[in-house]
């Protein structure tokens, strides 16, 4: 299973830069037969403290991490939401995406000029946010005027709530807000979220900042909060540490007084803000992370195994990694009865380790 994050950006805000950091930290595609090779695209790591103990509880053979991929969409100008510059092939990419990061530029450079001739966070995200939204009105309003059409031959409480639910949607937009921040009913969700709406997608803002400014903190306030969550970070930085070893970066952020990197903030924000989960799978093969939306039943998580397992469960096998560790072994949590077993309607909680059993 595979989710998107866009990164999105004007000129000279670091976005490139960020994007190559990303890329450096990118996995073995051939493990993941699901991800595309596209230089645009980077697959990365979702990182797990709780894979390494694990895995060497179980004396697996290898860890396979969980993964997401990054999307890098070029051609976000003034203007792209009327095909300015590229502006069309940009609204096609961001429309595939599942979440939207902001790359907002806060350092000062005098060498590096600002496409609107000052440093000016939110000014920028309102840039980006006002082309987003025009685009969204383009869709919205086209839609609306299908389903007016379709009203000339007969009304039925489905289109009218379709039509009602984009009267909604055009009016917060209007407004200036993000179709997420408008209010719907339940029966008008399902409908909306087939229009693909860029701006009802998640969005995160990574905030790239001066060095000085990342110890001292002091970039909070240069993005308001309402806009949210905010990852500060300085992409050099980040381009440094993706060349290091592990130990390596780890001492370079003790430096810098961060207790992670600015990448690996971005990469946890990104999964929670998607509404993501982990679950595990432990043996002597591997140990492996999982990833499905928060709320997946327990034979939807066996689905994401293999697609026959769905249909074939029977039940789960569920122990919480930390209970499993203080065990110290599968044999000795069953022993100590830690072990559950769960049926068919069991929600799947993040850190479980799963035994699935299926029939054939």
């Amino acid at each position: 299973m595979s989710f998107a994050i866009g990164i999105v950006g004007l000129p000279n805000v670091g976005k490139s830069t960020l994007f190559k950091a990303l890329t450096k930290k990118q996995i073995l595609i051939a493990n993941y037969p699901f991800a595309t090779i596209d230089p645009n695209v980077g697959v990365v790591e979702v990182p797990d403290e709780r894979l390494a103990p694990l895995a060497k509880m179980s004396r697996s053979g290898r860890i396979v991490p969980t993964v997401i991929e990054f999307v890098d969409i070029a051609g976000l100008v003034r203007g792209a939401s009327e095909g300015e510059g590229l502006g069309n092939k940009f609204l096609a990419h961001i429309r595939e995406v599942d979440a939207v990061v902001e790359v907002v530029r806060v350092f000062s450079d005098p060498n590096v000029i600002h496409v609107s001739g000052q440093v000016d966070a939110k000014a920028d995200v309102e840039i980006i946010n006002y082309e987003l939204i025009l685009a969204d009105l383009e869709t919205v309003e086209r839609r609306a005027d299908d389903l007016k059409k379709k009203l000339k031959g007969g009304s039925t409480k489905l289109l009218e709530t379709q039509i009602q639910a984009l009267d909604k949607i055009q009016a917060g937009l209007q407004k200036g807000w993000l179709a997420r921040s408008v209010q719907l009913t339940d029966d008008e969700k399902p409908f909306v979220s087939e229009l693909k709406l860029l701006t009802a997608k998640p969005f995160l803002y990574a905030l790239n900042v001066d060095e000085e400014m990342l110890k001292q903190a002091s970039w909070q306030g240069e993005l308001p909060a309402e806009y949210s969550p905010q990852i500060a970070m300085n992409a050099k930085i980040e381009a440094e540490l993706a060349d290091l070893l592990p130990e390596e970066a780890a001492e370079y952020c003790r430096e810098l007084g961060i207790t992670a990197s600015g990448l690996e903030q971005l990469i946890q924000a990104s999964y929670k803000a998607l509404g993501l989960i982990t679950f595990i799978t432990t043996g002597e093969m591997e140990t492996r992370a999982w990833t499905i939306p928060r709320g997946t039943k327990a034979p939807q998580a066996a689905g994401v195994i293999h697609s026959d397992f769905e249909k074939a469960f029977i039940r789960a096998e569920i122990v919480n990694w930390k209970e499993l560790l203080d065990a110290g072994s599968e044999t000795a949590a069953r022993e100590k009865g830690l072990i559950r077993t769960e049926g068919k309607d069991y929600i799947m909680q993040d850190g479980d380790v799963v035994n699935f059993r299926v029939g054939v």
